[in-house]
């Protein structure tokens, strides 16, 4: 297993590529780590532009870095991690059936790690109530108002 003080000199992919990913013939699998372990939670992205439309699956990876893209069509897939405070992996090529490790990269700054994985992202994922559940009339405090513009 890689140290933090030796990052430098080892594979971390190589390392945890013993994490156990099963995958059938219509998958894409493996693990996402970096010099500091495993990384959870982040995404990888497949698409091709092989069939009729430009296709894409996204799947998050899970505490041990491990991910499955199922139900993939057969086509040649671009297939690379992104995640908070990482750079955008290289995209690797791989089909359906394939192992595809990565290894995570950690964005220089903060102003980099903006660029990959903007504040947009977070924002499209909200879901604001609307005013008439503020100020006591729902399941939030009297005290908590919406501020309007």
């Amino acid at each position: 297993m890689c140290r933090l003080d030796r990052a430098a000199k080892c594979n971390p992919t190589k390392a945890y590529a013993q994490q156990t990913v099963t995958i059938g013939s219509t998958e894409i699998g493996g693990t996402v780590v970096s010099a500091a372990g495993p990384e959870a939670g982040v995404w990888v992205i497949a698409e091709t532009t092989d069939l009729p439309t430009k296709f894409a699956r996204i799947v998050v990876t899970d505490d041990q870095g491990r991910y499955l893209v199922p139900d993939l069509p057969t086509a040649n897939y671009s297939v690379w991690v992104r995640g908070y405070g990482l750079v955008d992996s290289a995209k690797l090529t791989a089909k359906p059936g394939q192992l595809i490790n990565h290894t995570a990269v950690a964005a220089p700054n903060e102003a980099a790690a903006a660029h990959y994985y903007p504040a947009i992202y977070w924002y499209a994922m909200m879901k604001i109530p609307p005013a008439s559940e503020f100020g006591g009339r729902a399941t939030f405090p009297k005290s908590l108002r919406r501020m309007t513009g």
